[in-house]
Parts: C-alpha cells; sequence; structure tokens
C-alpha cells in the first residue's frame, strides 16, 4: 500500500514539476525548493539540490523578474520566446530527478515525458499570450499572468498533497490543450498575418502605366 502510494506520489511531482516548468520554471523551483528547505516534503535525492539557499535564491530572483516582464504586452511574448529553450529541457530535468534513484529506463522515461509536458504547457501560455496580446487594454494580460503564477504555486501544492486528484487534473489538462491549441495557432497565424501587412508586407508595387510617354 505504502509503496503504491509512493508511486502515484513520485508520478504526481514529476507530473507537477514538468507541467509548471513549462509555465514558470522559476516559479517551479522556488516553490519545491522553499517546501523541500521548510521540510513540508521530502524531495527525492537528485532534487535535493534545489532546496539550497543558493538555488532558492537564484529562483526567486529569477522569478521576480520574469513577474514584471510577463505582465507587459510584447514582452512577455519576447520572453517567452527565449525561455522555449529554458522551460522545456529544464522541465525535462527535473521531471527525470523527480523519479528519484531508480532505474535509468524509467528515468529516461520520465525525462522524455516531462519534456513532452513541459512542451505542452509552455505552447499554451506563450500562445495564449500572443492572442491575448492583440487586445489594446493591458489588463487581460495581466490578469492572465496572475491566473498562471497562481496555477503553479496551486497545481505543485497539489501535486504534492493530492496526487491522484492532480493526476486526474493534469490528464484533463492534456485533452484541454489537444482542443485548445489548433485554434490558438489559427489565431497566432492570424496575429503574425495581420503584422505582415501593418509593416507593409502586403503592399505590391505599382507598375509603371503603359504608354504613359511621349
Amino acid at each position: 500500500m505504502e509503496e503504491g502510494q509512493a508511486v502515484v506520489g513520485a508520478i504526481a511531482l514529476m507530473l507537477g514539476a514538468s507541467w509548471a516548468s513549462g509555465i514558470n520554471l522559476y516559479a517551479a523551483i522556488l516553490a519545491l525548493g522553499l517546501m523541500g528547505q521548510t521540510g513540508a516534503i521530502d524531495l527525492p535525492a537528485n532534487l535535493e539540490i534545489i532546496q539550497s539557499p543558493v538555488v532558492i535564491v537564484a529562483a526567486g530572483i529569477m522569478y521576480v523578474v520574469e513577474f514584471f516582464a510577463d505582465k507587459v504586452p510584447g514582452v512577455d511574448t519576447g520572453w517567452d520566446a527565449i525561455h522555449t529553450f529554458v522551460r522545456i529541457p529544464g522541465g525535462a530535468v527535473l521531471a527525470a530527478a523527480a523519479v528519484g534513484e531508480t532505474d535509468p529506463a524509467i528515468q529516461v522515461a520520465a525525462f522524455l515525458v516531462g519534456g513532452s509536458l513541459s512542451a505542452v504547457s509552455h505552447a499554451t501560455k506563450a500562445g495564449s499570450r500572443i492572442v491575448v496580446n492583440t487586445s489594446p487594454e493591458p489588463f487581460s494580460n495581466i490578469g492572465l499572468s496572475i491566473a498562471e503564477d497562481v496555477a503553479v504555486f496551486t497545481g505543485m501544492w497539489a501535486a504534492l498533497n493530492h496526487p491522484i486528484l492532480f493526476i486526474i487534473l493534469i490528464v484533463a489538462f492534456i485533452a484541454f490543450a489537444a482542443w485548445l491549441l489548433p485554434k490558438i495557432w489559427r489565431g497566432v497565424k492570424k496575429v503574425f498575418a495581420w503584422l505582415f501587412r501593418l509593416f507593409g508586407g502586403g503592399k505590391e508595387e505599382k507598375e509603371p502605366a503603359a504608354g504613359g510617354g511621349g
């Protein structure tokens, strides 16, 4: 019974760390590090490094930077683009570490699943922001950013305290993302097409009228 609970807990931690990393890697590391440092949870040996005060301070500083950058329309999209190369690998590494000292094959599988889930949550976040940024008012952007921050911290707490419920919610999120991402992609294409026209890409040079001389 206890062994089964441990397995479920490890799966929930793996999924939670990778999902949260795709939205805000620094918030995920900060949440896990603080909970490990305060003794609220016992992190797997491979994850104990993130409860180091040095890592917690670094994650906290970067979280503050992202907190403000993520709430400025346009800046958030650039930040998301750069963090494509940070969040997804980070989520994969955290997922592999979350399964603890185990069969290397299981760690590789966790790395692959974690990277994929991070990619899905990152794509959902970044794509939604591009679409929302077409609104002239900043409040939708700020509200969505705050909701994402709350979701990350709440999600990490749920993964550690209610693992079965969290796993069910992650499955629901994946199903929702599979439905939403094609719609976001169509919206993103419309945004880029509008920007292309706005900056003159759609203008055609007028050809000189024939027989105009003489």
